[in-house]
C-alpha cells in the first residue's frame, strides 16, 4: 500500500498493511536534513520582489525539497503551509496553488496533501477565554452571529482549498488545557459543536478527509467532538490525562485516532520514557486499524532531532500488521 492509502484505511476504520505516520507540522528540517522550508525571500513581504522567472524557479526548488523531506520521513499526509504564498480569507494565493500543485505532481498521488481549515472558535487562555465568557453573558446572539461568519467563511475556504487539491482539513482549533475543557459541555454544545458539525459535513461534501485537533483534556467533551462526525481526532494529549487505551475503547470504533506520543518527554524525559510512550501508543493505537501514529502536538522547533527519530524508529519497528 501507499501511505497515502494507509491513510484512508486508517481514516475508514479499516486495517492497512501498516500503521502509517504524519505530523500537524514539522519544523525540524534544517537540523535533520539541512533544509529550510520556510525560505525569506519566498514569504508574504518578499516574494513579489522575484521576478516571475525566479519566482517559478524558487517555487519549484522548495516544492522538491517538500517531497525530499515528506519522503524520508515517510509521512501519508504532507501538512501543506510550507514553503510560499498564503491563504487568506477564501482567497489562496497563486504561490500557494503552484505549490500545491507542484507538490502533488512530484509524490505522483503517494502522499495527501493537508491544510489548516478550521473555522470555530479557539478557545484557550492567550485567545482571551475570560472575554469570550462575558460574551457568552453579555451577547449570545452577537458570539452566534460570529460563529456562524466563520464557519461560512472556512466552508467557502475549504471548497477552494479541495479545488487546489488539498486533500485532508486538518481542524485546529484548540478547545482546552490540561484541566479540562475551559467552556462546559453545555456552552461547548452551543457556541461550538454546532458549527464544527456543519464545517466538517461541508469538508466531506467537497471531498476533503477532516481531522480534529485539540490539545488538552478532551475527555469532558470527546463525545460531542465524536458526533461531530470527523474522520479522525488529533492530539489525544498525554501531558493532560488522555489515554488512547480508553479513547481507543470508548470511541475507536467510530473514529480514528492519530497521535498520544507524548512531546514533553521528547524534550526532557529519559529514552526509555519516550520509547515507551511511542511503544503505548502503537500496542494501543494499533489493534483492529483506525490509527495513525503522531506526537500529541508536533515536533518543534528547539527539540533535539534524535529524540523525534527515536520515536519514528519504534513506529518503524511496530508499524506492520500481521
Amino acid at each position: 500500500m501507499t501511505p497515502k492509502e494507509r491513510a484512508i484505511a486508517a481514516f475508514s476504520l479499516q486495517i492497512p498493511d501498516q500503521v502509517p505516520t504524519f505530523e500537524l507540522g514539522f519544523t525540524l528540517a534544517p537540523e535533520m536534513f539541512g533544509i529550510n522550508l520556510y525560505p525569506s525571500d519566498l514569504n508574504r513581504e518578499n516574494i513579489h520582489r522575484l521576478s516571475p522567472r525566479d519566482r517559478e524557479r524558487r517555487l519549484h526548488e522548495v516544492a522538491e525539497d517538500i517531497v525530499r523531506v515528506f519522503d524520508a520521513l515517510d509521512y501519508c499526509i504532507i501538512p501543506g503551509h510550507f514553503g510560499a504564498g498564503y491563504v487568506e480569507g477564501t482567497f489562496i494565493s497563486p504561490e500557494r496553488k503552484f505549490l500545491f500543485n507542484r507538490v502533488r505532481e512530484r509524490t505522483g498521488g503517494r502522499r495527501m496533501l493537508g491544510y489548516t481549515a478550521d473555522g470555530t472558535f479557539p478557545i484557550t487562555a492567550r485567545n482571551g477565554v475570560q472575554a469570550f465568557a462575558y460574551r457568552m453573558a453579555n451577547d449570545p446572539q452577537g458570539l452566534h452571529a460570529e460563529a456562524k461568519a466563520r464557519m461560512e467563511t472556512a466552508i467557502e475556504r475549504n471548497k477552494h482549498l479541495a479545488d487546489a487539491g488539498v486533500e485532508v482539513a486538518l481542524l485546529c482549533a484548540d478547545y482546552c488545557d490540561v484541566r479540562g475543557p475551559f467552556l462546559s459541555p453545555a456552552q461547548f454544545g452551543e457556541f461550538i459543536q454546532p458549527y464544527l458539525a456543519k464545517i466538517i459535513d461541508e469538508c466531506k461534501k467537497a471531498g476533503l478527509y477532516t481531522v480534529k485537533h485539540t490539545d488538552g483534556n478532551i475527555m469532558p467533551i470527546l463525545e460531542q467532538l465524536v458526533a461531530c462526525q470527523p474522520h479522525a481526532l488529533h492530539s489525544l494529549d498525554p501531558m493532560a490525562g488522555v489515554d488512547i487505551r480508553q479513547v481507543k475503547a470508548r470511541v475507536g470504533h467510530r473514529v480514528a485516532l492519530v497521535g498520544n506520543v507524548n512531546c514533553a518527554l521528547m524534550q526532557s524525559g529519559t529514552d526509555e520514557e519516550l520509547i515507551a510512550s511511542a511503544q503505548y501508543c502503537l500496542t494501543h493505537g494499533k489493534p483492529g486499524g483506525g490509527y495513525i501514529f503522531s506526537t500529541c502536538n508536533l515536533p518543534y522547533r528547539g527539540m533535539p532531532p534524535h529524540r523525534y527519530q527515536m520515536a519514528l524508529d519504534v513506529w518503524k519497528a511496530m508499524r506492520d500488521y500481521p
